[in-house]
């Protein structure tokens, strides 16, 4: 098993909550794994990608290059665009479908979706509205979490458990909203493969 993966966004979209909940369950699957992040401007709205590395086997550096990444997952669809260059031709884009209007000269919104529409393997969805609809706008990445999962290489149930380790702590109700979000993306991403 190997999965190479690009989490992409903005700052205080929970980037580094999906990386984390990924993180853990990629330890109990028993894997090796790497990250590394990079924060643009590591603040709200300033850029946030990370690469996380997964495998069965040791994995010799934290960073994906480009071509290689089996899966991007954004919560901005211009932060997505940056990064296609690292995707690899049968490589899965899971992206929201809403911007994070956070420069001046932000892209029309209708051409960076004509660009994301060209990608033969995507799911492009409405995190936020989800999320509100089953949870919380705030749990809006852990609907893109549920959405990327069908193509992390890790069961379901052991992302669902790496939620309720990152999020226990924070009480038995934070942690069932994270899960029917997590629930939700998974089931529209089912619905779009």
């Amino acid at each position: 098993m190997r999965a190479d993966i690009i989490l992409s966004g903005v700052g205080g979209q929970g980037i580094l909550s999906i990386a984390a909940v990924i993180g853990e369950a990629a330890l109990k699957e028993g894997l090796y794994m790497k990250q590394a992040e990079v924060h643009g401007m590591s603040q709200r709205g300033g850029d946030v990608q990370s690469n996380l590395r997964l495998s069965d086997q040791p994995i010799a550096s934290d960073l994906i290059p480009k071509g290689h990444a089996d899966l991007i997952i954004s919560l901005e669809p211009m932060e997505s665009l940056r990064y296609l260059p690292y995707l690899k031709k049968e490589g899965w884009l899971v992206t929201n479908s809403q911007p994070f209007v956070n420069i001046p000269n932000y892209p029309d919104i209708d051409k960076v979706n004509e660009e994301l529409n060209k990608l033969p393997h995507k799911v492009i969805l409405d995190v936020e509205a989800i999320a509100k609809e089953v949870a919380t706008a705030r749990a809006a990445n852990i609907v893109m979490l549920g959405a990327a999962t069908p193509f992390i290489g890790i069961e379901y149930d052991k992302i669902a458990d790496g939620i309720r380790h990152i999020f226990g702590r924070k009480g038995e109700e934070v942690v069932e909203m994270n899960l029917k979000a997590l629930k939700a993306g998974y089931d529209v991403a089912q619905s779009l493969k």
